[in-house]
């Protein structure tokens, strides 16, 4: 039989704990929820009856002092994680964190130390490494096929819509660094993951360029899109102007000389599709990989047109499928760092808050910054 994991989740009712837990009741014996941690009382007492579980509060430090609970899942605003995170290492108990894991690669850096000190198995959900379009283009690439990369393109848009409301993700005080840490957070973990190779250093442009939002008070982002497509056209009484990034441009250097750029947006008017979300450029080929329409396309100098596969883009459940067998294995002390594998965690999200932060200081200074600099700074 598959190990049962005993869940306490903290952060239960937002858009990101929502869907979590409604996966883990999917999950047959594989998950129990038995503590639920969210500071409105009746979306919690909702949630309570979802998961048939007894005990809520809306104090984190009761979900990792629950004597019940072996797996701490910590869904809350970035800036929120820590404490809840090194406080569930030190109680010797396993941890799910939502990305990015930390306010900054010096907390992401302590997160990683407890967990790899304490040896609880933990897990970073980074999906796109699952996805088997994103799997066959790792394949394609790591055989040799390119030839050496010379030039990475990606643009990772998130378009939310026009008339949503305010939420935690525009506000730089809860936030890690808006869309550089949000969609960029999943965006350069793929490229790593990929590529098998970190950024040197990076030049970046960010900004706000959303015109103010309704505020509507504390809502969470489910909230904040149903309002939005309920009101596509009103306006709200008070509105108030997102201080996160949510826009960013990051010229990118990678080892061997490959240059290229990442765009990192959710903006209403980038919109996906409208170009393929990833290029790699070669010396030997070309690859483009566009997620909405499911393809891989491979080109070489000299041909008219590139060759197209198909791949697959959807994930089923995510939390049965992937999170389970890498709780099982770390817990077991099974590949605790798994660098490059199919189990992203705690390392792996300190390396990717390097570049985040990394984008986030070269947008303030208008400068290069080499990713060295700010791993220097977080040891």
């Amino acid at each position: 039989m598959a190990q049962r994991f005993r869940v306490g989740v903290i952060g239960a009712t937002g858009y990101i704990g929502a869907p979590y837990r409604q996966e883990m009741r999917q999950a047959g014996d594989r998950y129990q929820i038995v503590a639920l941690c969210a500071r409105r009382p009746e979306p919690l007492a909702s949630a309570a009856g979802e998961d048939s579980c007894e005990f809520t509060t809306d104090d984190w430090r009761q979900v990792v002092d629950h004597p019940d609970v072996d797996v701490v899942m910590v869904t809350t605003p970035d800036r929120l994680h820590y404490e809840p995170v090194i406080a569930a290492a030190q109680a010797g108990k396993h941890v799910i964190c939502d990305k990015p894991i930390g306010a900054d690669s010096v907390e992401a850096a302590a997160m990683w130390r407890a967990c790899r000190n304490a040896h609880v198995a933990h897990y970073v959900p980074y999906w796109s490494r699952h996805i088997p379009l994103f799997q066959r283009a790792r394949e394609i690439c790591r055989a040799g096929t390119l030839g050496e990369i010379r030039g990475v393109m990606c643009r990772w848009h998130n378009p939310r819509p026009a008339g949503m409301p305010f939420t935690w993700r525009d506000d730089a005080t809860l936030s890690a660094a808006g869309s550089i840490a949000d969609v960029g957070s999943h965006a350069y973990d793929t490229v790593r993951w990929i590529l098998g190779a970190e950024a040197d250093r990076v030049l970046a442009h960010a900004d706000t360029i959303t015109p103010p939002k309704p505020d509507l008070g504390a809502v969470n982002l489910t909230e904040a899109l149903e309002w939005g497509a309920a009101h596509e056209s009103a306006t709200a009484e008070k509105s108030r102007r997102a201080t996160a990034f949510d826009y960013a441009t990051i010229a990118w250097q990678f080892p061997g000389g490959a240059v290229g750029a990442i765009t990192l947006s959710h903006a209403p008017f980038f919109r996906k599709g409208m170009a393929p979300e990833l290029e790699l450029h070669g010396a030997e080929a070309s690859l483009a990989l566009d997620r909405v329409r499911g393809t891989i396309a491979i080109g070489s100098p000299g041909e008219d047109l590139p060759t197209t596969e198909h791949g697959v883009t959807e994930l089923g459940n995510r939390l049965a499928d992937f999170v389970h067998p890498a709780l099982t294995a770390r817990a077991a002390g099974e590949g605790d760092d798994d660098v490059g594998g199919q189990r992203p965690g705690m390392h792996d999200a300190w390396r990717v808050q390097l570049f985040t932060d990394a984008a986030a200081l070269s947008a303030q200074e208008g400068r290069w910054v080499e990713l060295a600099e700010i791993e220097a700074a977080s040891e």
